[in-house]
């Protein structure tokens, strides 16, 4: 028996995460499965050290930032890399179809809401959480999906964001929590 360097090396890579997780949409199989199987990828992801060009991490001055890794053809999934500076944050918000996050590097703030069931009525928090370096979680289901995320640390936060559909072309809600008030968006690649 030989031993070989690359049996405990995990040489998987974006190109490898993309195709995957390609094959894990057209395959379905129900929203959970999908968020899960991609959830298992993304985690190995990052776990296989993850090197984004250096551009792609930088933060904006005036806000955070989506920027695509991948968009599928046929708009049946997104890949994006989202960087947060120290003090930014979303606003309150939902995406419509399916999320999956996982953090590459900082700290991702998350307070998840209860989705209103009716319009103008205050938003209840639900929970918050914080996301370092190589969790990844479900960040949103297309029947459960309203939340805010900030940077939680004292450098930036980057993370790999996954949803179901081309997230920079995407009608999308927001809501102002004290009220309620939702109004749509798009939020476009930047």
């Amino acid at each position: 028996m030989t031993s070989n360097a690359q049996d405990t090396r995990d040489d998987y890579d974006l190109d490898a995460f993309i195709t995957d997780v390609g094959v894990v949409v057209a395959t379905g199989g129900g929203e959970r499965h999908v968020t899960e199987e991609v959830a298992a990828r993304l985690r190995r992801l990052l776990a296989a050290g993850l090197r984004l060009p250096g551009e792609l991490t930088v933060p904006r001055a005036e806000r955070y930032v989506m920027r695509p890794l991948h968009v599928d053809p046929d708009g049946a999934f997104s890949v994006a890399c989202a960087v947060w500076d120290v003090g930014q944050s979303t606003p309150v918000h939902g995406h419509e179809t399916w999320g999956v996050v996982g953090i590459h590097s900082g700290v991702e703030r998350e307070v998840d809401y209860v989705k209103p069931v009716t319009a103008d009525e205050p938003l209840a928090v639900r929970g918050e959480a914080d996301w370092g370096p190589g969790e990844v979680t479900v960040c949103c289901t297309t029947d459960d999906d309203v939340h805010q995320v900030e940077c939680g640390s004292d450098v930036p936060c980057v993370g790999i964001h996954v949803y179901g559909a081309d997230i920079g072309t995407l009608p999308r809600r927001s809501y102002e929590p004290e009220t309620g008030r939702q109004s749509w968006f798009v939020s476009t690649w930047g």
